[in-house]
This record gives C-alpha cells, structure tokens and sequence, in this order.
C-alpha cells in the first residue's frame, strides 16, 4: 500500500538493504516492512552447497581419463561476493536480477578443473586411477590456499572423488591386463598352497617319524631298564643261591662231622662195650659154673627153681637110678603154671 511492503527471508539467506544507495540493515533471516521505491537489495546464500562436476583429463602417459566429484562450499564472506558478483533481489518477482548466482558454482567448478588437471598431468593412467583420495585431499588444500577463491570470499568445505574411470578401450584393456595378472596370481596362490601342503605333509611325515623313533627309544630304554632289572635280579638270585649253597655246604661239614663223631663215640662205646664184656667172660670162666647157677637163681620164684632142679636131674639121669614124683607135687605145678 504507497509503496510500502512486508518481506521476510530464511535464515541462510544474508541481507543486505540499502536505502537511496546506503546500507541500512543486514544478517540473516531477517523480516522488515521497506519502501519500493527507493530499496534495493543484496541477498547471499549463507548455506552450504554440494556442487558436482565431470570432466576429461590427459595422464602423463596420454591417456584420456574422466574424473567425477562432488566440492561443497559455502559464502563466508558475503560482503566480498557481493561487491564482485550480483547478488541483486527482485523483490517484486522474488528472484535475482542478475545470472551471477547461478554462474558462481561454475567458476568453483572452473578452478576445481585448473586444480585436477596439475596433479593429473603429474601421474600415469595407473597411478591416476588409483589415487582418488589423494586427489581429493590435494584439491581441498589447494583450493584453500587459491587466492580467487579468498577473493570470493568462499570457503571449501569438502571434496571427494567419486570415479576415475579411463576410456573403454583401455578399460578393456587393463581388465585383460589387471586379469592376467590375477589369473597369475591366482596359479602363484596355488603353487604356493600345494607347496605348503606338500611342505606340511612333509612336516607331518617328519613329525610321524620323530614320533616313532622317540617311541622306538623308549621301547629300547624300557628293554634295557627291564634287562638290567632282569640282570640284577638275577644277580641277587644267584647270591642268594650261592648263600644258600654255602650254607648247606656248612651244614653238610656239620653234619659230617657230627656223624664222625658219633661214628666215633660209637666205636668208643663199643670198645668200651667189647672191654667190659670180655672182662665179664674173664671173669665167668674163673667161676665155677654152680656158683654162677647159683647166683642165676637169686630172685627166682618156686616154679622156676623147680624148673632148674628138674634141668639139673636131666643133666644127671644118668647117676639117677630111680625118680618118683607125686601127684600132689605134680598137681602143684599144674595150678601154678
């Protein structure tokens, strides 16, 4: 109404309102009522903003490679951007007036390329391929120190690499390459996996061998222990034996002797014996044989003195001209027998 309107911006937008060519008010996200005749104003995007590019480039050994990325950025100071590029508002339209916003992203892209192609022309197809985090942390560091980018005030937030890729035909080509040298590989791998196997089969056989041969000693070991226990034994034995033989041996000489002396004593005794005989004949036949009749009857009871006398007549029937004997007499001996 006369001119007079409300306008609120986002807080990644930085304003810059200028009234009949001096700056009035600015910062981000701000929301005011302005008179359109005689307002402008500058507004800068304040965010981050991912930016992608995809370019060719030639390796040191010429070959053509393409390189996509991604470089995020944001405006840090945007009082420098606007006094070299335009960042005027419609108001009216809510757009910007000039294309410099949009062509911004480009001319990062632009230096981005500048940067990529220095190190790129420094290495060879393999390397390149092979080198694309290296390649963005070149390009971040790069990109911080590049005096246009600081005239812009911008600051680089991030980079990465997304492909290096080379042409088909040399895609195809270091296929075949990098699969032969795989396939290579792949036989090495195996050689070197039959040798390992033929070498722990070898170890196995050695260890199978020392096994038995430490078992073989043992069994020698355990033969010779028992041999020698055997021998000792033996050993033992005989002592024993020949212990034992010594003491029969002594006991026979005891025996031996023992039996000498009895055979000794005996012949003594029957010396002695023969000795006191024959001085007991000597002595009978100096007596007369009625005195030793005599004496046998010493301690005979009737019937056997009858018995003697009845002897003695029979030794002289012959001066005996007549015996009588009763009956009574006759009947004694009788009931005495």
């Amino acid at each position: 109404m006369f001119g007079f309107r409300f306008i609120k911006f986002q807080p990644n937008e930085y304003v810059m309102r200028y009234a009949k060519g001096k700056l009035i008010k600015e910062g981000a996200g701000l929301s005011f009522t302005y008179y359109g005749p005689t307002t402008s104003m500058v507004v800068v995007p304040v965010g981050s903003k991912e930016v992608p590019f995809i370019f060719e480039e030639i390796t040191s050994d010429f070959q053509s490679i393409t390189i996509q990325g991604e470089i995020s950025y944001r405006i840090a100071d945007q009082k420098k951007i606007a006094g070299l590029m335009n960042f005027g508002y419609n108001f009216k339209k809510s757009c910007y007036i000039s294309e410099d916003s949009i062509k911004l992203p480009q001319k990062i892209v632009n230096i981005v390329r500048v940067q990529t192609k220095r190190q790129i022309e420094k290495m060879s197809l393999r390397e390149a391929i092979q080198s694309s985090e290296v390649l963005a942390d070149t390009m971040v560091k790069a990109l911080v120190q590049n005096g246009e980018i600081e005239r812009f005030g911008i600051e680089v937030l991030s980079a990465a690499i997304l492909a290096i890729l080379p042409n088909k035909e040399t895609s195809r080509a270091l296929e075949a390459d990098a699969r032969e040298a795989i396939l290579k590989k792949a036989d090495e791998a195996i050689y070197v996996r039959r040798n390992a196997a033929i070498e722990q089969e070898r170890i196995i056989k050695e260890n199978e061998l020392s096994t038995e041969i430490a078992i073989e000693e043992k069994k020698m070991q355990i033969l010779d222990a028992q041999l020698e226990s055997e021998k000792l034994l033996q050993v033992k034995k005989n002592e024993l034996e020949e212990a034992q033989l010594q003491f029969e041996i002594a006991q026979e000489d005891k025996r031996k002797a023992l039996v000498n002396s009895e055979v000794e004593n005996a012949k003594i005794k029957a010396d002695a014996r023969i000795y006191e005989i024959a001085k007991s004949m000597e002595v009978i036949n100096s007596v007369d044989s009625s005195t030793i009749k005599a004496l046998a009857s010493v301690g005979m009871d009737s019937s056997q003195l009858i018995a003697v006398a009845f002897q003695e007549l029979a030794g002289n029937a012959a001066k005996i001209g007549e015996f009588n004997m009763s009956p009574e007499l006759l009947q004694g001996l009788m009931r005495s027998k």
